[in-house]
Parts: C-alpha cells; sequence; structure tokens
C-alpha cells in the first residue's frame, strides 16, 4: 500500500450504475471532502428500476422510489447536485451515447476528480460476480475522462451548450482490492451507514451497519486507521501543469 498525504480536491464527480453504489464504495471519503468544501456531484447511470423484486412492482414506480432514496443518501453526506441518465438498469453498456452523456456531465461540472469502480473487475469474491453494470458503468467512465471529455474535438457539437473541453487531474477508482491509496473514514463512517439506510427498498430485513465496519475496518487494517476506503489512483494531469490551467 502506498501512503500518502491526505489530499482534498476542490470538485469531484462519482459516476456509477445504480443508487446505492456510492454508499458502498465511498461515500465515507465523499463526506470527508464535503466536510472540508469539496463540491461534489452524483451521476448514477440507471435509476436502478429493477432492484425492488416486490409483487406488482412497476419499472416506473421503482424509479421514483430509488431516485428518492439516492437523493436522501447523497443529502446524508451533504450533496445535493445528483444526476440521473436513465439508462435501461440490468442491460447498461458502454455505449458511445453513454459517453457523450457522461463527457457532458463531466464539461458541466468540471471535476478535479473523478470516482467510479473498477471495469476489469468480474470476481470481487467467492460469493459474488460483479454486475455487468458496474462493468459497463467503470468502462464508460474512464472513456468518458480519457480522451473525451478534455479533448475539444471530440463531442464538439457539446461548446454549442457551452460546454468546453476539461480534462479532470486524478480518477480514483473504487474497490476492496485497490492498493494506491488508503483514506480514513474513521470521523465519517457513522455518516456513510446513514447515507446507506436511506436506501430503504434495498434493506429490507437487513441493516448494513456491521457490514460496513467490519469491510472498512478490513480496508483499515495495519494502516493506523480504524476505517478506511480504498482507491487505485490515476493522475492525469500533475501538480504543476494543473496549477498553470487552474491555479
Amino acid at each position: 500500500m502506498q501512503q500518502t498525504a491526505f489530499y482534498q480536491p476542490q470538485s469531484a464527480m462519482v459516476i456509477v450504475a445504480h443508487p446505492d453504489d456510492i454508499e458502498y464504495s465511498c461515500s465515507g471519503t465523499i463526506a470527508r471532502w464535503v466536510k472540508m468544501g469539496t463540491r461534489v456531484c452524483y451521476v448514477l447511470c440507471t435509476s436502478g428500476e429493477v432492484g425492488i423484486a416486490e409483487p406488482g412492482m412497476t419499472k416506473a414506480r421503482a424509479t421514483e422510489i430509488r431516485e428518492a432514496e439516492q437523493r436522501q443518501a447523497a443529502a446524508v453526506v451533504g450533496v445535493h447536485d445528483v444526476v440521473f441518465l436513465r439508462e435501461p438498469d440490468g442491460l447498461l453498456e458502454a455505449t458511445l451515447g453513454l459517453r457523450k452523456k457522461l463527457v457532458r456531465e463531466i464539461r458541466r461540472f468540471k471535476p478535479e476528480v473523478v470516482l467510479c469502480g473498477d471495469p476489469a473487475v468480474l470476481f470481487p469474491s467467492e460469493n459474488y460476480i460483479n454486475h455487468p453494470d458496474h462493468r459497463a458503468a467503470g468502462t464508460a467512465a474512464l472513456d468518458a475522462v480519457f480522451p473525451a471529455a478534455g479533448q475539444p474535438n471530440l463531442f464538439e457539437e457539446l461548446e454549442s451548450e457551452g460546454l468546453s473541453a476539461h480534462k479532470p487531474r486524478k480518477v480514483y477508482v473504487t474497490g476492496r482490492h485497490q492498493q494506491d491509496l488508503a483514506v480514513n473514514i474513521s470521523e465519517t463512517i457513522d455518516l456513510k451507514i446513514a447515507a446507506l439506510r436511506a436506501h430503504v427498498s434495498q434493506m429490507v430485513q437487513r441493516d448494513p451497519e456491521d457490514y460496513v465496519r467490519q469491510s472498512a475496518a478490513a480496508a483499515g487494517k495495519g494502516k493506523e486507521m480504524e476505517y478506511a476506503e480504498l482507491f487505485r489512483v490515476i493522475t492525469l494531469v500533475d501538480d504543476e501543469q494543473w496549477q498553470k490551467l487552474h491555479g
């Protein structure tokens, strides 16, 4: 594990497939950043509309429920900019159309850091296969970040919307197997748990607290952190160049 000093970006965007993906993966880090003044935007590729397996539940109603839950979960950690792209849940693909939608959001918000899942992870544990939507969202996010969002001659028609090219400084790839960086979330783990609990439709007859604490404790083990979240960090623009562009 490469240990580095705590880094706080001025702005960050999280791109995921479904409501609750952020809360499981990185909401402790987001809560810590927001407390310190970071602007944050959530981008959900789908609305999780096939994720409520109840008799009589329609996708339209499930969309309303899960979008409301995600907004509430975001508000728990202080995030109020939440975007739903409303791609089909369970059928998400890393198409050029999705890439353009993500480029539009990156150019609109201009994040210093983009956080997303790892599209290369297929078997994250012995009892789980990584959801194809998660892999598609990770691929689409990375393809949108580089080179598309920062290349003015790609999706140049977005200029007509007042959206100019923007290259994020860093990418944080989430996941329990990442090894570059551990972020201490000991002071914000209660917010992470509360944000997950906001996803009421996904917490039927179970509470996420034990799982969250055990996972975060395992991530912090040996790092002098009670609780942590793990990331792989890709630096696209070095400090000197970033200061010249945005100083």
